[in-house]
C-alpha cells in the first residue's frame, strides 16, 4: 500500500488540484539530461486525441523509468498532458508572444476542444483516461489580445490561455470538465486512482 503518489508534472495547477482532493503527492520531475520536450513532438497528420494520449503514455514510461533509476519507494505515478484543438489543428504552448497572439486570434469567436489525458502506473497496473471539453471564446479585438499577452499568462499554456486566469473574461461557454481544462480532470483522476487500488487520504503535500 501507499499513502502518496508521484506527480510527474511541473504544472503548479496539477499539484494544487491534487491538493484539493487531499491527495498527498511528491514531485517526480525529469533529470537535467532528459529531453522532455522531445516527447511532445507531433507526428505528421496526427489527430489531437491520439496525440495527447500518446504523449501522456510516453511521459508515464519516462517517469516510471526515472523512479526505478532513482531507487525511490514504490507508489503510483501520475502523468497528464493537455491539448487544445480547433478542428484537427493542435495548439500547443506558444513559442513566444507573437505566437500566442496568433493562437488567440484563431481561437477567438470559435469553439475549440480541450483534451486532458491522464496516465497512472503502479507496478504492473496501468490505467489511462481522457477528459474532453469544449470552450467557446467570444470575439477578441487586437487590443484585448495584446493586453492579455502582455500579462505573460499565455506563455507556457496550451492554446495560449489559462481558463482560471484572465482569459475567463473571454470565455462565453464551457461544456465538460472545468478541472480538465485546467489540466487535471478531478473526477476521472479519482476514478483512475481507485481502479488501481489507491485510496486518497486527507493529507496534502
Amino acid at each position: 500500500m501507499s499513502d502518496f503518489i508521484y506527480l510527474a508534472s511541473q504544472s503548479p495547477r496539477r499539484s494544487q488540484l491534487l491538493g484539493q482532493l487531499g491527495i498527498r503527492h511528491v514531485l517526480l520531475l525529469p533529470d537535467a539530461q532528459e529531453d522532455s520536450e522531445a516527447l511532445e513532438v507531433m507526428l505528421p497528420g496526427e489527430a489531437p486525441k491520439r496525440y495527447v494520449q500518446r504523449v501522456t503514455a510516453l511521459k508515464l514510461v519516462a517517469a516510471q523509468n526515472r523512479l526505478k533509476r532513482r531507487r525511490l519507494p514504490d507508489a503510483p505515478v501520475l502523468c497528464a498532458d493537455t491539448t487544445v484543438a480547433l478542428g484537427r489543428t493542435i495548439f500547443g504552448k506558444p513559442l513566444d508572444p507573437e505566437d500566442a497572439r496568433r493562437m488567440l486570434r484563431e481561437l477567438a469567436g470559435h469553439t475549440h476542444r480541450v483534451m486532458t489525458a491522464v496516465a497512472i502506473g503502479w507496478g504492473v497496473r496501468h490505467v489511462v483516461t481522457l477528459s474532453e471539453s469544449r470552450v467557446q471564446f467570444a470575439a477578441m479585438d487586437v487590443d484585448a489580445i495584446d493586453a492579455y499577452v502582455a500579462s505573460g499568462e499565455p506563455l507556457g499554456k496550451a492554446g495560449a490561455y489559462a481558463v482560471q486566469g484572465g482569459a475567463a473574461a473571454f470565455i462565453a461557454r464551457i461544456s465538460g470538465s472545468y478541472t480538465g481544462i485546467m489540466g487535471l480532470p478531478l473526477f476521472e483522476t479519482t476514478q483512475a486512482l481507485q481502479s488501481i487500488g489507491f485510496t486518497p487520504c486527507s493529507k496534502t503535500s
